[in-house]
């Protein structure tokens, strides 16, 4: 056998070669993130099959992704904890002409994806949102007996008004990113903090308020505030609109609404990437490029009620109602508000939030 002969047969035999020419996509993203019919659609137009799991935190998805060979080809990371994952060596640096769609993307998405991930080399957004207060319009003012504050973030964060609210149901999201960095932002912090006094503040503040929070949960508040078995909820404003839009169809009277905080609520992206390790990242590609289809990306808007990277190109195909909804597409006054990330995720501010959350969910 000649030399070129063997060679050849050497790539062609290789592992790395097989994996990749088998027709599987290995997919780890959020609960309750993606249309019906994304999955269903992809698969039918490439052949290749999609196995798809999830996750509640951004927390458990670390986990997984420090201890290696997670199998997964596309997982679904917050951006801060993205920039973690760059920094330690997890992710693949993009191959962009295998992404052709990523010209749909809006540049305001990628010059604030950018701040962290310098020239959108491993990070393409998924959906984005913000972290808020989600109510139960009616059993939140009976159960406070007047109005709502003039800052929405009170009523989870002082106590003369979630001591009321206890009787109706008070949830937390079960995340130390999520609900230390509320505190800190309530208490005019900085959401990511070096200063080890923000985190001594932000623990008082929390242990005050422990005794009226009813539910610590990621991912079944949604029903739960659907079902009106809860009436406040710190939570993610998809969620909360998700949760608003079953109560509308089941018709069972529960007028939920995600609110806008005058201060603002935490901006977050989510983002796509590809793990360092992907058993098959030409698919992988592949299932970003479909994403980035303006009438995909829509598609996720209409049914999870997040914005999607690609609204200019995608606008036409979001429902109007969707489209119209505050909520989901901020107005530019309401964007401006909103508290993105000012300093990068690190293991020491990872520890120290982990510290303040487990005392308070403890309650210790």
């Amino acid at each position: 056998m000649t030399l070129f002969a063997t060679t050849l047969l050497a790539i062609l035999s290789s592992p790395a070669q097989a994996q990749e020419e088998e027709k599987v996509l290995n997919i780890y993203n959020w609960s309750d993130y993606i249309a019906d019919d994304t999955i269903q659609n992809f698969e039918k137009e490439t052949g290749i099959k999609v196995r798809y799991d999830n996750f509640d935190n951004n927390e458990i998805l670390h986990a997984k992704m420090v201890a290696g060979k997670t199998g997964y080809d596309i997982i679904v990371p917050s951006s801060n904890w993205g920039a973690l994952q760059i920094f330690g060596g997890l992710l693949l640096e993009l191959d962009k002409a295998q992404i052709p769609n990523l010209k749909n993307v809006d540049p305001g998405i990628n010059a604030q994806l950018g701040k962290i991930d310098p020239g959108n080399k491993y990070l393409v957004d998924w959906l984005w949102g913000y972290t808020t207060i989600g109510i139960n319009v009616d059993k939140v003012k009976a159960a406070i007996g007047g109005p709502l504050p003039d800052n929405a973030w009170d009523l989870v964060f002082k106590p003369e008004y979630i001591s009321k609210l206890k009787s109706c149901g008070v949830s937390f999201l079960d995340s130390a990113d999520e609900v230390v960095p509320a505190a800190m932002h309530y208490l005019g912090r900085e959401r990511i903090s070096k200063n080890p006094a923000d985190y001594a503040a932000a623990a008082g503040l929390l242990k005050a308020i422990r005794p009226y929070v009813t539910l610590f949960s990621s991912s079944g508040y949604i029903n739960d505030m659907a079902s009106g078995s809860i009436c406040v909820a710190l939570g993610w404003s998809g969620d909360i609109n998700i949760a608003r839009q079953r109560a509308i169809d089941s018709k069972n009277g529960q007028k939920l609404q995600a609110l806008l905080p005058k201060n603002g609520g935490l901006l977050f992206f989510d983002t796509m990437a590809i793990p360092a390790d992907a058993p098959h990242p030409g698919n992988a590609y592949k299932w970003i490029n479909y994403i980035l289809r303006p009438e995909v990306s829509a598609s996720l808007t209409n049914k999870v009620f997040y914005a999607n990277p690609t609204y200019g190109a995608s606008k036409k195909f979001v429902r109007p109602e969707v489209a119209n909804n505050p909520t989901v597409f901020l107005s530019e006054d309401n964007l401006a508000k909103m508290k993105g990330a000012s300093d990068q995720l690190n293991n020491e501010i990872r520890r120290q939030q982990n510290r303040v959350y487990t005392s308070f969910k403890t309650g210790l």
